[in-house]
């Protein structure tokens, strides 16, 4: 997510870092390049000049601040203007009220509208809510079917009717879902290839006829600054209430979740980060600038690992961890749990400091084929030799490769990535909790704010 721009920023900031004192001309070279780094990840060049003079204006003749170095200062500067470029704090959804609460969701044909849909549905069941889905885009070959499986799939409510017009479907599928005792109606409304009347002059007719609570338009990050320029439109036309910001987990540079809520002055709501039903999340400014910046966003996996992670296996790997016993077996476990959150590097990407995790483990990928490939070559192993790796010699790794179909260059890789995460955990528990505290005090001094 942003990994270009988050890595050209952050080179950017080392360099500043161990000076004792900012001159103008330290500040210019750090703000040129900035700059270069936004206009690269595709950000509005409107949006880049007046964040790049307004982190400069604060920058320049700042007293240092406490104990923060001025590296740190300028750090802290665009951490704060990030934030407030892209909303300051979350933008939560219209909460429940004595009738359904009405969410258009409008959009072009390819953003991933009706998927979306369905997702929004799921994240609303998950926070205790009732939703109910309305099929209204009966234009697009498939949309109506891929609404009624999805749904089907996770057990949602739904309204799905082909022989009346877009407006009456939303019509009685407000009814239907008030009917049902559901408290959020979800209005799955067509797409177009390009903007057009018809589109539009549709749109405000549902919009007359429901009255909605949200107007949410469904983006796909990967445009870039096509996604703003749709953003503008449809904020023209039918006045929205949110963004949401589909495949943001895929190569998007970033520019649109940086751009849109300056020139349009819609907020982002949610944001997609994978295929899955329950890959959507809410969008927090400070934690996703947090996040191009390098300093983590431990709030969002502490979350993630609530919601997927069993808490008893969890309190019995801490307790292993503490007495080094991180065995074969509990990496085999660990690989399932963490894949149920995400890619390993999104979860990194949280991590203050994640960038320096060894490459070894930063390359692990956590994709069906290869968690496979890693659960074939740790059965292919005795207990003995799970429990105690040092015994795995180089004839016992070629057995151990025959009877996993792999190779012995993937048994050798998969034993490096486990000798690499004990070394990390064993730093980690160095010194006891003393040694903890230190470490989470240089992390702090690092980016103390």
């Amino acid at each position: 997510m942003f990994s270009n721009l988050a890595e050209k920023l952050q080179d950017t900031f080392r360099r500043l870092k161990g000076k004792g004192k900012l001159s103008e001309k330290d500040v210019d070279a750090a703000m040129r390049e900035i700059r270069l780094a936004l206009l690269e990840a595709d950000v509005n060049f409107k949006v880049v000049k007046e964040f790049v003079n307004s982190v400069r204006e604060r920058a320049v003749g700042q007293e240092v601040m406490g104990s923060l170095t001025p590296g740190q200062q300028v750090i802290k500067i665009v951490n704060e203007e990030m934030t407030s470029l892209m909303g300051d704090k979350q933008s939560a959804l219209a909460g429940p009220g004595k009738e359904p609460t009405k969410v258009m969701m409008v959009g072009l044909q390819g953003s991933g509208k009706t998927t979306t849909a369905v997702k929004l549905a799921a994240h609303l069941r998950r926070e205790g809510r009732r939703p109910f889905l309305v099929a209204a885009d009966i234009y697009r070959p498939g949309a109506v079917k891929q609404l009624e499986v999805l749904s089907d799939s996770i057990g949602e409510k739904y309204y799905s009717n082909l022989e009346i017009d877009p407006v009456e479907i939303c019509r009685e599928g407000l009814k239907m879902a008030d009917r049902e005792d559901c408290d959020v109606a979800i209005f799955d409304t067509a797409g177009r290839l390009h903007i057009d009347e018809d589109m539009m002059s549709e749109i405000g007719a549902i919009k007359n006829e429901i009255e909605p609570d949200e107007i949410l338009l469904v983006v796909d990050a990967m445009t870039g600054q096509d996604a703003v320029n749709a953003a503008a439109s449809f904020n023209e036309a039918v006045g929205l209430s949110g963004v949401i910001l589909t495949k943001l987990d895929g190569d998007t540079r970033g520019g649109a979740a940086l751009s849109v809520r300056k020139v349009t002055g819609c907020p982002i709501k949610f944001v997609g980060v994978g295929e899955k039903i329950e890959a959507l999340e809410p969008f927090y400014p400070d934690r996703m600038a947090s996040r191009i910046l390098g300093m983590g966003d431990v709030l969002s996996l502490i979350e993630k690992a609530e919601a997927s992670i069993d808490q008893d296996k969890a309190r019995e790997m801490e307790k292993k961890l503490r007495q080094q016993q991180f065995t074969l077996e509990d990496f085999k476990d660990q690989m399932v749990q963490l894949r149920s959150m995400g890619s390993l590097d999104d979860i990194l990407s949280m991590l203050p400091e994640g960038g320096n995790i060894p490459k070894e483990i930063r390359q692990m990928s956590l994709n069906e084929n290869n968690l496979k490939r890693v659960e074939a070559i740790i059965s292919s192993m005795t207990r003995e030799e799970r429990y105690n790796p040092s015994l795995l010699n180089s004839s016992r790794r070629r057995r151990i490769a025959a009877g996993s179909g792999t190779t012995v260059q993937d048994v050798n890789r998969l034993l490096n990535q486990f000798n690499q995460m004990q070394k990390m955990f064993k730093q980690m528990n160095s010194g006891g909790k003393k040694g903890m505290a230190k470490k989470m005090k240089k992390i702090k001094k690092r980016f103390p704010f």
